[in-house]
């Protein structure tokens, strides 16, 4: 390890799948979807409702102008099952080709403020979308879910096990912060983050793929911080709550990604002034531009373009948005 290096961290596993003789195939991501819930609350709106003065600019803070929260109709699953369906229509796949389906939601709440544990997500949204032949499972892993869940379905792939698979995740969360609304009276208050939450359902299509495909993943959530973000079940308020250590947790996260940027910069022989898109943990726009200031410093360069910050609008939930979909032929992109 070199200076740049944090004592305790390194990626948790890296897969080169380009050129390697140890799995038979590679995998790609052909696909995205997503639905966001028709109802917006600003940052004002937001404010305005707290039970306490708290003289925050949240705005201002944060970058967060809107975000969209779930209505009467909407709910994890819904957001889910919309998602995994736009996701398959802009790829022309049918459902009932998919061998795998991983939901990697937070929040499994469906009619209601009620988490749902059994059956799992993953099993009601594949029978939602009609994926009667797909493998279900649900992984639990915090903000880095959906990224767990890609890592799973490519290993898969690359193993022969599977063809195609779905990683779907719907976050009815923005709950978070109307809790913590009727608490919070300082900007030192540890439910702030909970206010910068937004609503989403997200979609990826992962398939069985000619070379290049995905050429290099790693994977790591530092799980030494994992204490400074807490949530569990409210006593006496619908859903739960949820408390961040804010500081320490953007402190130690900008601590260490250059040095895990440029692990994996070296595993894919690159450099960062190649690299089209970093996108970043939308948190807020401050923590993205100190992050990224950090990482052009320590890095000796910038990416091809600025760090994508969709906060304005999405507040803490990043949709990704599809490429345009190729013919339905369920070749490779």
């Amino acid at each position: 390890m070199d200076s740049m290096s944090p004592a305790n961290s390194q990626w948790l596993i890296t897969e080169r799948s380009s050129g390697d003789s140890t799995a038979p195939y590679v995998a790609d991501i052909t696909s995205a979807g997503r639905t966001l819930p028709v109802r917006h609350l600003s940052t004002e709106d937001l404010m305005a409702s707290t039970r306490h003065h708290t003289g925050i600019d949240l705005e201002r803070l944060t970058g967060i102008r809107d975000r969209r929260v779930v209505g009467a109709d909407d709910d994890s699953l819904t957001l889910a099952a919309t998602a995994a369906a736009d996701c398959l229509r802009r790829r022309g796949f049918d459902a009932g080709d998919l061998d795998a389906v991983i939901s990697c939601s937070i929040t499994k709440y469906r009619g209601g403020s009620t988490q749902w544990l059994e059956p799992a997500m993953s099993s009601a949204v594949a029978e939602a979308i009609g994926a009667g032949n797909a493998v279900t499972f649900d992984v639990s892993n915090a903000c880095a879910g959906m990224l767990t869940g890609v890592f799973v379905m490519n290993n898969w792939i690359r193993q022969g096990r599977i063809r195609s698979g779905l990683v779907v995740s719907g976050e009815s969360i923005s709950g978070l912060g109307r809790n913590a609304a009727r608490h919070i009276r300082a900007i030192t208050s540890r439910e702030l983050a909970s206010l910068t939450l937004g609503d989403a359902g997200a979609a990826l299509l992962v398939e069985r793929a000619d070379q290049p495909g995905i050429s290099i993943t790693g994977f790591t959530t530092i799980a030494e911080h994992s204490r400074l973000c807490l949530a569990y079940p409210a006593a006496h308020e619908p859903g739960a709550r949820m408390f961040t250590k804010s500081q320490a947790l953007q402190k130690a996260a900008i601590k260490d990604t250059p040095f895990l940027l440029q692990e994996a910069l070296d595993a894919a022989g690159i450099d960062i002034s190649e690299v089209d898109h970093v996108i970043p943990h939308q948190t807020s726009a401050r923590a993205i531009r100190k992050g990224m200031a950090q990482v052009t410093g320590a890095l000796g360069g910038a990416p091809r373009n600025p760090a994508v910050d969709a906060l304005d609008r999405l507040a803490g939930i990043l949709a990704p948005r599809a490429r345009s979909p190729p013919p339905p032929d369920h070749g490779p992109p």
